[in-house]
């Protein structure tokens, strides 16, 4: 949605992906995090990706901040494509970039993010 902040979202919520049988672990990584985003004074909103737990494929993805509308595609791709988080971790994401978050809450979806804190397993 083209609002202020914009909101995009791809495949499951994580409420959808539990009531569907999955087991579920949740990324989330705030733009405010975001160098990119300090950058250029929007750091409204965050990247949250859900993930099965038990393979680690990524569910959905929900983002509300800056160029949320452009940031959906990696998430759409990903979840057609059947990526698991770490194959979105380990993809190059420049630095300082929006897309960053992306990654960001992947790789906090399985305890690897680089500039947030990781929930203790």
């Amino acid at each position: 949605m083209f609002t202020e902040p914009e909101i995009a979202v791809a495949g499951l919520s994580k409420a959808e992906a539990e009531a569907k049988g999955h087991t579920v672990k949740v990324g989330k990584f705030p733009f405010a995090a975001s160098g990119r985003a300090m950058a250029i004074d929007d750091t409204k909103g965050f990247v949250k990706v859900i993930i099965d737990a038990g393979d680690e494929r990524v569910l959905g993805v929900q983002i509300v901040g800056p160029e949320a509308s452009n940031l959906i595609s990696e998430a759409s791709l990903a979840i057609e494509m059947g990526a698991y988080a770490p194959d979105i971790g380990l993809t190059i994401h420049p630095h300082p970039t929006l897309g960053e978050a992306v990654m960001e809450a992947a790789k906090h979806a399985v305890g690897e993010a680089i500039h947030i804190q990781n929930a203790r397993r």
